[in-house]
């Protein structure tokens, strides 16, 4: 179109929106589904805004009240619907909207097998894994509380996280938890604490309800971004038998919001209890251990060589004086085997020696080199010779042999 115009040579706005509306004319008709919000009836139309179920879009639908009517059961606010819709554009308003030619409510039994498809697909994803799930600080400084404006579940979260522990601080941020708008406000809520460094663990609570004022709570979109955060999410939404899918990738599961109160804070009374225990536990310890220390001591003390350390010394001293005159005694009775052996040593050799013999009235002849002379044979004449007596000796020469 705009090759065929000019400043000089504009379309009116008629032949532009005429245009327009065949452009959209030629669409067709398309199913689609979302959730109906805003819904008003005037005359024999019905009007309504069908939301996007994920992303923050919506379009306004008119419908027949014969064709509103003829859906059974009749839809309602807040309700998902599946809905045949032709696109249409008013040329004399320039505005676009869908006419709907037939609805269909979108049943439990359905809303179920999706949700379904879509735990198997974000389980198979890892998403719930436990290996991912953080553990909750022991004593969190400040809880992120995101519940609905004024709800039954922030006081139960308020009330009883302080009667557990009075010190600890809330971070409350309201949003919508049913409705079109519940996913967009929690998401958004959830990455604000998330970015919030004083916040510790981010409590997602909400009191019971239908399956149906649940279900923003297992949308994809809410499931992905709890999976993202970096704080430790605590799911309280509904009752025990309820189970959105945000209750398999928060970190932790509780069963109601009062419950959300009793995991994310311990109590006061049982700390103290427990403190107490531990100390009464310690002192025992430590008493019996002194009491064993202390026996040891005293049988320690009570031996003779710490009861009496002189008598110790005294005894000690005994026995060193009596192995000194042990070895005195067999140093001189040693001495004496000694002496008499050395004696009898002696008297033999003076019984054997040759001055003994002297002695008894013999002579010894030796020639002057020391050699004895036994025979008179073997002397020559004026052989010199020396008698040795037994104190002195002479010397001789012989004469004649005979």
């Amino acid at each position: 179109m705009s090759s065929k115009t000019t400043p000089e040579q504009p379309l009116p706005v008629r032949t532009v929106l005429q245009m327009v509306g065949g452009w959209i004319g030629k669409l067709g008709t398309v199913w689609v589904e979302g959730q109906i919000t805003e819904l008003t009836a005037r005359g024999g139309t019905v009007f309504l805004t069908l939301r996007d179920p994920v992303a923050n879009v919506s379009a306004r639908v008119t419908c027949p009240r014969g064709v509103y009517e003829a859906t059974l059961p009749r839809p309602v606010d807040g309700a998902r619907i599946v809905a045949h819709l032709k696109p249409d554009f008013w040329v004399n308003k320039g505005s676009f909207a869908f006419t709907a030619l037939e609805l269909r409510p979108v049943g439990v039994g359905e809303l179920l097998a999706r949700l379904e498809r879509l735990r198997q697909l974000l389980a198979s994803e890892g998403l719930f894994g436990v290996d991912r799930k953080r553990r909750l600080p022991f004593l969190p400084g400040t809880v992120g509380l995101i519940c609905g404006r004024d709800s039954a579940a922030e006081r139960d979260v308020l009330e009883n996280s302080r009667r557990r522990w009075p010190a600890v601080r809330f971070k409350v941020e309201p949003v919508a938890v049913q409705g079109p708008y519940a996913v967009g406000e929690v998401t958004e809520a959830l990455r604000k604490f998330d970015a919030d460094g004083e916040v510790d663990v981010i409590v997602v609570a909400r009191g019971g309800g239908s399956m149906e004022d649940l279900l923003p709570f297992s949308d994809e979109a809410l499931v992905r971004a709890v999976a993202a955060c970096r704080t430790p999410v605590v799911s309280a939404i509904g009752h025990e038998q309820d189970n959105p899918l945000l209750d398999l990738v928060a970190d932790v599961r509780a069963s109601t919001p009062t419950d959300a109160a009793k995991k994310v804070v311990p109590d006061v009374g049982e700390q103290l209890t427990l403190i107490r225990q531990l100390r009464d536990r310690g002192r025992r310890v430590a008493g019996g251990w002194l009491d064993r220390e202390t026996a040891w001591l005293a049988a320690a003390r009570s031996r003779p060589s710490l009861a009496d350390p002189v008598r110790e010394v005294e005894r000690r001293a005994e026995q060193a004086e009596q192995l000194r005159d042990r070895a005195r005694r067999s140093l001189t009775a040693s001495l004496d085997r000694a002496q008499d052996s050395l004696e009898h040593l002696r008297a033999r050799l003076v019984s054997l020696s040759p001055a003994a013999t002297l002695e008894r009235g013999y002579a010894i002849v030796q020639r002057p080199s020391g050699d004895v002379v036994r025979l008179a044979s073997e002397v020559s004449p004026g052989d010199e010779l020396t008698v040795r007596f037994p104190d002195d000796r002479v010397t001789v020469r012989s004469e004649t042999a005979t």
